[in-house]
């Protein structure tokens, strides 16, 4: 899949008073996202995922080299599980390396690029093959890819792509979850199943999550993160549901020149 040629715009009509409100509304649901992925699994070195100038460089040559070997051994045997899972991982780490590296109140924060996205979206193709070659998927693997797609949805140009990636990293957290019966699994779990607006199975992951909390304090602040990400999840819907009947009939034209209102969502915006 190319990484350049023109990029699709989010459908939204955010022109006049309505543009300012969608705007927020979506930085309030970034921010819930970033903050419940967080709270479920700790803070992460940015800078040693990541890499940054020269080292960055040499890293993302060499696991394209990677890739490209693996691709080479899936032409002879393009249903072979194993390759196509090393593939998969390759593929999320260059990503990670293509992508800009902004400084945000002193902390290094990664923004998306065409390439990266692109990259994400190889990933994204390749974890699927790989589903389809295996019958017992590795829970392992799962863990890498579902905060992958997470961060891919949270790049996505519009709510279908958006929506797509959240429940492909929630059926991926499904995986970790049928094998690691744990509160941050689970939590994960309804994270995910919240922002692929799937609420009755991440009302369920919830519940499971909430019997793994040991003290009251815990089970709260469990209970707090969740409702702001359904809240926001569910605004989110909201704006879709809205905006999908508002442009109702437009023409093609005028969807194209709607400006997106994520303003790179996922990075320093």
């Amino acid at each position: 899949m190319a990484s350049g040629g023109k990029e699709h715009r989010m459908l939204f009509d955010i022109r006049g008073k309505r543009r300012h409100v969608v705007k927020v509304v979506y930085a309030v649901l970034a921010l819930l996202m970033g903050l419940s992925l967080f709270l479920v699994t700790g803070a992460v070195n940015l800078t040693g995922l990541i890499g940054g100038g020269n080292e960055a460089g040499s890293a993302v040559a060499g696991l394209e080299e990677q890739s490209e070997r693996i691709e080479r051994k899936l032409v002879k045997e393009p249903e072979n599980a194993d390759l196509l899972v090393a593939l998969t991982k390759s593929q999320i780490n260059v990503a990670r390396n293509l992508v800009n590296l902004v400084e945000v109140e002193g902390r290094a924060v990664p923004e998306p690029t065409s390439e990266s996205r692109a990259e994400m979206q190889r990933a994204s193709e390749s974890w699927s093959k790989y589903l389809e070659a295996t019958q017992k998927p590795s829970a392992g693997a799962a863990s890498i890819v579902a905060p992958a797609l997470y961060e891919f949805g949270l790049q996505g140009q519009t709510p279908q792509e958006i929506e797509t990636s959240m429940k492909a990293a929630a059926d991926a957290q499904q995986i970790v979850v049928d094998e690691r019966q744990d509160l941050g699994s689970w939590s994960s779990l309804a994270i995910y199943r919240y922002l692929a607006l799937e609420f009755a199975p991440a009302e369920k992951a919830e519940d499971e999550a909430k019997k793994l909390t040991t003290s009251k304090f815990e089970r709260e602040n469990l209970e707090n993160q969740l409702e702001e990400t359904a809240q926001g999840a569910r605004e989110f819907q909201k704006q879709i549901q809205a905006q999908e009947k508002a442009n109702k009939g437009a023409g093609k034209a005028q969807l194209e020149n709607l400006e997106n209102p994520f303003g790179g969502l996922g990075g320093g915006g």
